[in-house]
């Protein structure tokens, strides 16, 4: 099958479609936030489809009130799933649910798919700077800004992020990207195997350093700081990253809260998956790929030239 040109399916002189899809649970905390955040935005999406799933707060009821606002949202409740393992992040219910607000907008024109999480605070002109990124750039394929989150001193704290990877919190695609690619995989490690697809494909990936969001609930903390750290662990292994990489990763992870103890959960998820033998993702040309990219990285990081 031919591959899609990297390029964005539009005319210059026909204005970019934003959809953005948020999968919520439980979000009552911030989705009035992330709301007016949306309402306030210079450039304001085509549509914000909402898909709830199951929260027990008050999060729906937020979300109802806040219509009148923001005329663009779409409320979608998710089938209620049925009972599991208790890591819905490791179970790929996000995504799943991402995919599923998906068709209901599939009438709908669109250029470019965002994912928003319900706890991300935009700033106000962050959609119309973004999508002028991807304009200027017509191999843009996948990209974001950076995210900053409250430490215990008050401050807000930059969450470290290499340039080619993009927060799955606040992705954006471009529509022949995410054809391209073949849309989003229900599966833990999602958020870098779409980027690595959409690069093989082409595509550029890029988080923008001077497009800066609030990310009000703390990395990794929905089900407990080192089960996530731990998930990212198996993260890795599913996508492919080498042993060596993988404990280089760890030493960095280390500095994060709980100290040392983050580092040893992340390398404890990959061994963990290891030994499980979990699924990787199975296509050989990705794991070529995938294994080419970080050697470069490596040799990049010590100041040789490959």
């Amino acid at each position: 099958m031919d591959t899609p040109s990297p390029s964005n399916a539009r005319s210059r002189q026909d204005p970019p479609l934003l959809l953005i899809v948020s999968p919520v649970r439980n979000e009552c905390a911030h989705i009035a936030r992330v709301a007016h955040a949306l309402a306030a935005q210079s450039l304001p999406p085509a549509r914000w489809v909402v898909i709830d799933d199951s929260s027990s707060d008050d999060t729906v009821a937020q979300l109802r009130g806040l219509r009148e606002e923001l005329p663009f949202l779409t409320l979608v409740r998710a089938p209620v799933q049925a009972p599991g393992a208790r890591d819905r992040l490791a179970r790929a219910v996000e995504i799943r649910n991402f995919n599923l607000a998906l068709t209901h907008a599939e009438s709908l024109p669109y250029t470019h798919v965002m994912k928003l999480d319900g706890d991300i605070e935009l700033p106000p002109d962050y959609l119309r700077q973004l999508l002028a990124r991807f304009d200027a750039d017509p191999q843009l394929g996948l990209a974001g800004g950076v995210l900053v989150e409250p430490a215990q001193d008050g401050t807000l704290q930059p969450i470290g992020i290499p340039p080619h990877h993009v927060h799955g919190a606040l992705k954006c695609w471009t529509r022949s990207c995410l054809c391209a690619i073949g849309g989003v995989s229900e599966r833990l490690g999602w958020d870098t195997i779409d980027e690595t697809y959409a690069r093989m494909r082409g595509f550029h990936t890029r988080s923008f350093t001077d497009l800066v969001c609030v990310h009000h609930r703390p990395l990794a903390s929905a089900d407990g700081a080192l089960r996530g750290h731990a998930r990212h662990g198996e993260c890795a292994y599913i996508v492919h990253y080498g042993l060596l990489w993988v404990t280089l990763r760890a030493l960095k992870v280390a500095s994060r809260r709980p100290v040392a103890l983050s580092g040893v959960a992340f390398l404890f998820g990959y061994l963990r998956a290891a030994v499980r033998r979990v699924t990787r993702v199975p296509d050989p040309a990705y794991r070529n790929f995938t294994r080419r990219e970080l050697r470069r990285r490596m040799w990049r990081a010590v100041g040789v030239a490959r």
